[in-house]
């Protein structure tokens, strides 16, 4: 199995998942590689170790540069970009000439293809027929899926994971709010009633093994909770899991103000997505609900408050 982005919150924990149900994972890197599980590439310079990639079962695409990790200003903006849809095509080119080619390409994407109109609080959840929004953030997924394309027509299976925001106390989403929520300052960003259609880390690496073993998964799925959340049943929940209040409201000139539009987009404005695809072909998820999953990702069993 090769997986690019393994250094990352969900490649990380897929790599070790695989590693202790036996599998033999091998690691796409932007260095000098340091051993025989790893191979290098540089996307940036155009460059592959492409004869290393041949006999691989599967491989795993997650590579990519944060789009939460701060203000989309023009330079982050473009390795946003440059991280995705040319970093996908190179990987996909070289896996398609490949004499023996992976039988499936698993493809990190993004709900964030559907645009943030589609999840405002009146709007229904975007299944995988909805259309491709507009914005930066639904031009760079749509992008990025698109460059999957070489490896499609080279007769490779591809499904295409569009992740919601994942839940996990190492990174992202979750690692910025516990210090705040643990200190009691928590509160409603906004108005609070944007959605967001989260996933725990656990159900995320489950989901992406589910795509690897199931021969009809193939196109795009939405790897999210079929329990999305509004900001405000987010926050009561953290606060009730953490055993802490949360009355603090964040007025939504100060997201404005500190993340700029990258704020406006991931923040404000939400987004609700349904996991149509996956309920169909018969994915379980370990935690559905909110409440269980933040359990789960902070070791905290459904009978146990915290202490404090």
């Amino acid at each position: 199995m090769l997986i690019t982005g393994a250094s990352g919150l969900i490649g990380g924990a897929l790599a070790a998942s695989l590693t202790s149900g036996g599998h033999d994972v091998v690691r796409l890197v932007r260095r000098p590689p340091a051993g025989p599980d790893e191979i290098s590439w540089d996307p940036a310079a155009g460059a592959i170790d492409a004869e290393r990639l041949e006999g691989f079962d599967a491989v795993v695409h997650l590579a990519g540069e944060s789009i939460g990790a701060g203000r989309w200003t023009a330079a982050r903006r473009q390795r946003i970009a440059a991280s995705r849809g040319p970093a996908t095509k190179l990987l996909c080119g070289a896996l398609g000439r490949l004499r023996r080619p992976p039988a499936v390409l698993i493809s990190a994407s993004a709900i964030g293809i559907y645009g943030v109109a589609a999840g405002g609080a009146a709007a229904g959840a975007a299944d995988e027929t909805a259309p491709a929004g507009s914005g930066f953030l639904a031009d760079v997924a749509a992008a990025w899926e698109q460059a999957t394309e070489p490896a499609e027509t080279a007769g490779i299976r591809v499904a295409r994971a569009r992740f919601g925001p994942v839940l996990s106390p190492r990174a992202g989403l979750l690692r910025r709010l516990l210090p705040v929520f643990r200190m009691g300052a928590g509160g409603v960003v906004g108005s609070g009633e944007q959605r967001l259609s989260w996933i725990g880390l656990d159900d995320a690496v489950s989901a992406l093994r589910f795509l690897i073993a199931t021969p009809r998964a193939r196109g795009p799925f939405n790897v999210v909770s079929p329990c999305p959340a509004s900001n405000r049943e987010f926050t009561r929940t953290l606060a009730a899991v953490l055993g802490r209040p949360a009355f603090l409201p964040v007025p939504a000139i100060a997201i404005r103000i500190l993340f700029g539009e990258m704020g406006d987009q991931l923040i404000l404005k939400g987004q609700a997505a349904a996991p149509a695809r996956l309920t169909e072909l018969g994915f379980r998820w370990l935690e559905p609900t909110l409440e269980g999953a933040l359990r789960r990702e902070l070791g905290l069993p459904a009978d146990e408050l915290p202490a404090g």
